[in-house]
């Protein structure tokens, strides 16, 4: 794997700090998660237009508001228990997931969904494995209300928690101009949520025309993923929208089980009711239906958000269900054409890669590591590696 330690660090907006304390709300970050502070602009390969873009009007960033953000993403208070947060399934220091198959919250009930992580999540058109959410602002209300996530009852139990602190009293009447409301939370936390932002990986650089940044086996592998490999179809990569995805649901063989149809069947009719939709999406046997569950279209049974490939090496296990614990894994699954089943997406074939092919490519998704994850990806792709060999010499 590429050694990244001679790219260095993103800075951080040391600003924040100071208005944390104007605000009364510094005390409720802990030192220890100093790392998830707003990232810097000035990282190779950031899509600067394209990041403007997707700043929503009835809601421009502010400091004071991602300093609000920042807390509310660590307040447990936010729960019904007083002990679950945001950053229980979205850790900075693991990716901004939990690295876990699917996510534990309130009462160690476990959904299931696999946490994706909020790194560059701003450039998102849709929300959640299935789509269910359009902005950040929406994603954010999901949670906090899910029984089996945070679990609080209303907007109304929210706002009261928070309204009884008088540091966010003062924070929201100083950051919105208004008294506290569960829109405002989560437009703060929205605010936070799009300053994570991680580019700058030896494979921005290399398309910066660095030559060296990566390795001979990376650009072999790149080479796979534009050519044999097919993976470009979906995740796709330009320099003005350096994403690897397409942002739209593929069924890729992931979501293939022969329950699939009777569960469509069994579904009651539509539903405007989010919070009915979260409980479908992460505590019923309905969760592999993916888009199906917004659209109710047959064609959208099985499919899910192509997701982002940057950083993998940190947000493992992967699919929606966290059933691929390596990159190997994941590449093994479509290399054989994904699991049959009636609503396999067209574009999912078999692909003929040999081993050193499989090697390679991975190699290349390596390179999608960001500086500040470089060393913990380093050591999970010895492992992955050593996994991966395991298996094939079957010990």
């Amino acid at each position: 794997m590429q050694d990244h330690r001679n790219i260095a660090r993103p800075f951080v907006y040391a600003a924040l700090a100071l208005i944390l304390t104007a605000c009364g709300v510094a005390s409720t970050i802990r030192a220890s998660r100093s790392g998830a502070s707003p990232k810097s602009e000035h990282q190779v390969g950031f899509p600067a237009e394209l990041y403007a873009r997707s700043i929503p009007p009835d809601n421009p960033q502010t400091p004071a508001k991602i300093a609000l953000g920042q807390a509310l993403f660590v307040e447990q208070r936010l729960s019904a228990d007083n002990l679950q947060h945001c950053e229980g399934c979205h850790n900075y220091a693991l990716g901004f997931t939990d690295q876990k198959k699917t996510s534990v919250g309130i009462d160690n009930q476990t959904g299931r969904r696999n946490a994706p992580t909020i790194l560059n999540a701003t450039f998102n058109t849709s929300l959640f494995w299935d789509g269910r959410a359009q902005t950040l602002e929406e994603q954010a209300k999901s949670p906090i209300l899910n029984p089996i996530e945070m679990g609080m009852k209303s907007p109304d139990e929210v706002v009261a928690k928070i309204k009884a602190m008088p540091r966010y009293r003062e924070a929201f009447e100083r950051v919105f101009g208004r008294e506290v409301n569960f829109d405002d939370i989560c437009r703060a936390l929205a605010s936070y949520e799009r300053t994570q932002i991680s580019f700058d990986s030896p494979f921005d650089h290399f398309m910066a025309g660095e030559s060296g940044a990566i390795d001979e086996s990376a650009k072999r592998g790149w080479k796979i993923f534009n050519g044999d490999g097919r993976c470009i179809v979906c995740h796709r990569w330009s320099p003005e929208r350096p994403l690897f995805t397409d942002g739209r649901f593929h069924n890729a063989g992931v979501s293939a089980s022969a329950a699939l149809v009777h569960n469509a069947t069994a579904m009651r009719p539509r539903s405007d009711d989010s919070t009915q939709l979260d409980k479908l999406a992460t505590d019923s046997g309905m969760s592999d239906l993916g888009l199906y569950l917004v659209t109710h279209k047959p064609a959208d049974i099985g499919a899910f958000r192509t997701p982002d490939l940057r950083n993998l090496l940190v947000t493992q296990p992967y699919f929606h269900d966290g059933s691929a614990a390596t990159l190997w894994d994941v590449v093994a699954h479509f290399n054989k054409g994904g699991v049959r089943n009636p609503y396999l997406d067209s574009v999912i074939v078999p692909l003929d890669l040999s081993k050193a092919d499989q090697d390679d490519l991975v190699a290349f998704l390596a390179t999608l590591t960001s500086p500040e994850y470089a060393e913990a990806a380093m050591v999970e792709y010895e492992r992955q590696y050593r996994m991966s060999r395991s298996a094939v010499s079957g010990r």
